[in-house]
């Protein structure tokens, strides 16, 4: 009788062996979708800009409050949706941190969702365009739902074929309840964008509030939850206590997967500024012949404020993108926070074409271009400024976040602090130039973007110059005998290295 049981064991174990390998044989990794997957994302979060690049503005048409409250509604609107195509970017990050293999059909369900994901420019123009109509709002919350919907059928295809999923999932006694967990995590900015939905027919304006709402949805759930934890106690779930094997999807995202989507951003950012001369630029065969009797060197001169433009702006993109590589080539682990503002950093550099088009303009419209100074030095100011605050809030919790050589006292800690505070400091200076000396403003402006880049590269010299002359200063600086001699030692320790 054990003999035959045996037998009959032997034969289960080779029967879901046999299907296992089966199974096995239709799967892949998942890290070359999820790459093209973060390109795609990051592109379809910065094109969000063009339409508010593309306000046409009359050159006969002066830079008043009507035009400057259309740009800023413009503005305003773009940076929302730029910020809800990163929510999707984060479901989907964390949807495959739950998924860990694909096959065919859920490679193409990764395709319908990314197919979803490219209509959502086509509707913030609509948005843009007729902002008085409640339709624009409806199809951008609508494209939302479709995109949480598919997203939902990926779960449940995955769990469906468990050998799809990440291998401690799979091993794990609670697959139902991580089932259920991603799902919230995936329907949560989608059921209120139904609800948005729903009042963008009668009352649009309170759809907005609730489009922001899921911008910011994940960080008031965890300041509920810390404020419930203070209060009554933190009390953690029996199955959180049973459970060996766990994929925590609360934690922060990967810094890979931020330095990817980063870099995808400013990539396309980049390429936006040349697709614009290529477009603007390109002078017209039949007025080469008439204006400039058929030099087109003498034409391409007419152009020489727009390629002036490009050149400052590309640099600036550059320079801007230089700061966040060697930030990000100094953090440990990047924090919930930490990725918050670097998303809002990212969304004011997808800005930065539209910073482009106002310098680009000043040949062009030389009345307006006070204003135009002032709207791309805040673009460029803030941009950076959160920049610098993704450094301060790592410095927040050194140990965990950075690398010894930029923390307080590092080698490396003067000169990080001097190369992100270099963006926001010379533009926050231009800005406030303009205020006091309005009839140079362009001038100003061109100023800031020459000597950034001459700054960048003599940074390292300044900062040692500026340290010595601390450190001269210190040395001058009257000691009283009874003061404690451990005292001195401590506070010169407080002094930055020398870089």
């Amino acid at each position: 009788m054990s003999r035959l049981q045996t037998e009959e064991q032997a034969v289960d174990s080779e029967g879901d062996s046999s299907l296992h390998r089966r199974n096995e044989e239709g799967t892949q990794s998942s890290h070359r979708m999820l790459g093209f997957s973060d390109a795609l994302l990051s592109i379809i979060a910065t094109v969000m800009i063009l339409p508010v690049t593309h306000t046409e503005i009359s050159p006969e048409q002066q830079f008043d409050k009507s035009i400057q409250k259309l740009l800023a509604t413009r503005i305003a609107v773009y940076l929302m949706t730029f910020l809800i195509v990163t929510v999707a970017w984060t479901a989907h990050t964390r949807l495959f941190q739950v998924v860990g293999k694909i096959d065919d059909t859920l490679a193409l369900l990764n395709l319908a969702c990314m197919m979803t994901i490219t209509l959502l420019p086509y509707t913030f123009s609509l948005m843009v365009t007729f902002p008085d109509v409640p339709l624009g709002i409806f199809l951008f919350c609508m494209c939302v739902i479709a995109i949480g919907s598919v997203q939902a059928m990926i779960v449940g295809y995955a769990f469906h074929f468990p050998h799809l999923l990440n291998p401690q999932i799979q091993c794990s006694t609670h697959r139902d309840l991580s089932r259920r967990h991603i799902l919230h995590l995936v329907l949560r900015g989608p059921a209120l964008c139904f609800v948005a939905a729903v009042f963008s027919l009668f009352f649009f304006p309170l759809s907005y509030l609730l489009m922001v709402t899921v911008i910011f949805l994940p960080h008031i759930s965890k300041a509920t939850t810390w404020c419930k934890d203070k209060l009554i106690g933190h009390r953690e779930s029996p199955a959180h206590n049973m459970e060996p094997f766990s994929v925590d999807l609360h934690a922060p995202l990967s810094k890979e997967r931020v330095e990817a989507f980063s870099d995808g951003v400013y990539a396309i950012v980049a390429t936006l500024l040349i697709l614009d001369i290529c477009e603007d630029n390109v002078p017209d065969p039949k007025d080469v012949q008439e204006k400039f009797s058929g030099s087109l060197v003498a034409a391409l001169g007419a152009y020489g404020p727009q390629f002036l433009a490009y050149f400052g702006s590309f640099a600036t993109v550059g320079l801007l993108w230089f700061a966040h590589h060697s930030l990000f080539l100094h953090v440990r682990k990047a924090t919930q926070t930490m990725g918050l503002l670097n998303i809002l950093s990212l969304a004011f550099v997808g800005g930065l074409p539209l910073a482009y088009q106002q310098t680009s303009a000043f040949a062009r419209q030389p009345h307006d271009e006070l204003e135009r100074v002032r709207v791309s030095c805040a673009i460029i100011f803030f941009a950076s400024i959160f920049q610098f605050a993704i450094w301060t809030t790592a410095l927040l919790h050194q140990t965990e976040t950075l690398q010894p050589a930029v923390q307080f006292g590092g080698q490396e800690h003067a000169f990080m602090f001097a190369k992100l505070a270099l963006y926001p400091c010379a533009s926050l200076l231009a800005f406030a130039a303009t205020c006091l000396l309005s009839r140079f403003s362009t001038a100003i402006f061109h100023l800031m973007q020459i000597s950034v880049p001459f700054a960048f590269l003599l940074l390292r010299l300044l900062v040692r110059l500026a340290l010595a002359g601390l450190q001269v200063l210190w040395g001058l600086w009257p000691q009283h005998p009874q003061q404690d001699q451990s005292e001195p030692e401590t506070q010169s320790q407080l002094l930055p290295g020398p870089c």
